[in-house]
């Protein structure tokens, strides 16, 4: 199937564009702490997260955002961001990075993304979730 971006995923905000904007990526979001909470491999990356993941959706969806090519909304409400350091208090390793991951891809599987969209931004996220890695 042919790409129907006219722009390349990660140019500009084609990226952004392609997940539906700030409403599409909340969704995203959304499903994705929906599968965290629901699948089993995911139990030990859940108890990092607060009971009430009000705040963190919105972090998440507004970091994806900027990350994506859109507005800068992360950096307007809670300011720069370096993954490594937002994670380090956490044990993180292959197999959570994994559970992460893996919780992306169940989410995506709910999003109306073109299927090419959904391979590169799997590929694409693993560099922020590889980041966060801390331990082998």
């Amino acid at each position: 199937m042919e790409n129907q971006n006219p722009r390349p995923y990660g140019v500009g905000d084609a990226s952004f564009q392609a997940a539906g904007g700030e409403a599409g990526l909340r969704k995203l979001v959304d499903d994705f702490y929906d599968a965290m909470d629901q699948l089993p491999e995911a139990a030990k990356i859940r108890a990092m997260h607060p009971a009430d993941l009000t705040v963190t959706r919105d972090k998440l969806t507004r970091f994806l955002c900027g990350w994506l090519g859109g507005p800068k909304l992360y950096a307007e409400r809670y300011g720069s961001i370096i993954i490594p350091q937002a994670h380090r208090r956490f044990e993180i390793g292959p197999a959570e990075r994994d559970a992460w991951l893996a919780c992306m891809r169940e989410a995506l599987k709910n999003q109306p993304y073109a299927a090419e969209f959904k391979q590169y931004l799997l590929e694409q996220l693993y560099v922020p979730a590889e980041r966060s890695r801390n331990k082998d």
